[in-house]
């Protein structure tokens, strides 16, 4: 449903402002791919913000479709789809394309996908997409993470069209840590080097990690609180950072690849395989090699953290020990940091930091993303 507003202006004491012609809303064409936790967070995002955006800055939100890995539902911008996925009364089977197609409307309509997936097989569809001038606002690490030749499709794809991809949930969040790097590099300055502890994961676990509990204890607890990944060692792995990584360096033109990066990963051999369950029984296994790490950083008068570097191209993911008064050692909670040491920023690194894990935040980031695609088109905030 369109709703068009006329914004009157304010009365003056002396005489009666004139009627200024209602301006028609910009429509903007969204389509959301995974619904799941961050998917669901970005609908109620969406359906709670649009009266305002519309209200305030003449930005039209259509909710077009929704795709999960089986259906999708079309003509769907409805508050029962919004409120509860099975809401919605008309499914047919998923066809990405296809999907894609019909959110793109008529010529000329403008269109954004929400990619709130981690796949592949969706970032395999990007360079398509962007081809044909649909936007593609996303949080999957896949596409800017991903192999080479497929990013630089992406990349030749978006150019041609005009058709832009950001990506800003890939990183830290809903922290605005992509963007920060990009308006250094596009202002020209240059990136020496960052570190960054880059997991909300792995930063609660080893700010609590402090040799009183055993840490296989705080990895069953993170669990049951739902910060790690339903297989605990996809955060432990630190191929999640190793690809967070990644992306930075892309961000600032370093063709770097997953297979470049130095990870260390905390899962001892012998239970990188087998089943989630087998891994999960025997977690036990962890806490001889963590406690002994612990042992080496309070012997050198530091603490333990999970920290990604880049160094040129010099790139490394894993545990260390770092001093009491570096900035990674008084992080809380799930705290993301990120410092980037430029041209400009030598002398004293540019940081940013604040919660880097969770629903509401990073579907938070897709939305800003989706807010940066309007924003292009000429929307700008009312200011009657």
């Amino acid at each position: 449903m369109i709703v068009s507003i006329a914004i009157a202006l304010p009365r003056s004491p002396l005489r009666v402002a004139p009627v200024r012609a209602a301006v028609a809303p910009l429509v903007v064409n969204i389509g959301v791919v995974g619904p799941g936790k961050v998917g669901s967070a970005f609908l109620t995002q969406l359906r709670l913000a649009a009266p305002r955006l519309l209200r305030e800055c003449n930005l039209q939100l259509s909710l077009r479709a929704v795709s999960d890995s089986r259906h999708m539902w079309l003509d769907c911008d409805d508050d029962a789809l919004n409120g509860r996925l099975h809401g919605a009364q008309i499914w047919r089977p998923a066809e990405l394309d296809e999907f894609a197609a019909y959110v793109a409307g008529r010529e000329g309509e403008v269109a954004v996908l929400a990619d709130c997936t981690a796949s592949d097989i969706v970032a395999n569809h990007y360079a398509g997409w962007l081809a044909a001038g649909i936007h593609v606002v996303t949080p999957n690490k896949r596409a800017a993470s991903g192999p080479l030749d497929r990013w630089h499709k992406i990349a030749r794809a978006s150019d041609a069209s005009g058709a832009r991809l950001h990506y800003e949930g890939t990183v830290g969040a809903g922290l605005p840590v992509v963007q920060t790097l990009r308006d250094l590099i596009d202002t020209g300055d240059e990136l020496l080097a960052v570190e960054g502890m880059l997991s909300g994961t792995l930063a609660w676990l080893f700010n609590r990690f402090d040799g009183s509990v055993p840490f296989s204890a705080l990895v069953r607890e993170a669990h049951a609180m739902g910060y790690t990944e339903p297989d605990p060692r996809d955060d432990l792995s630190g191929m999640d950072v190793a690809r967070k990584l990644v992306i930075l360096a892309r961000e600032a033109g370093v063709a770097l690849s997953l297979d470049d990066v130095n990870v260390r990963s905390l899962i001892p051999a012998e239970l990188a395989e087998g089943s989630r369950d087998d891994f999960m029984a025997n977690l036990g296994a962890m806490d001889a090699p963590m406690a002994a790490l612990l042992a080496d950083a309070r012997a050198a008068g530091g603490v333990l953290r999970h920290v990604a570097r880049l160094d040129g191209r010099h790139a490394s993911v894993g545990v260390q020990v770092m001093g009491t008064d570096h900035a990674f050692a008084h992080s809380r909670l799930t705290d993301n940091v990120v410092r980037f040491a430029t041209r400009r920023y030598c002398d004293n690194a540019l940081v940013v930091q604040g919660p880097g894990a969770g629903p509401e935040v990073t579907a938070a980031a897709v939305f800003t993303d989706l807010l940066r695609v309007a924003g292009a088109m000429g929307v700008k905030r009312c200011a009657c």
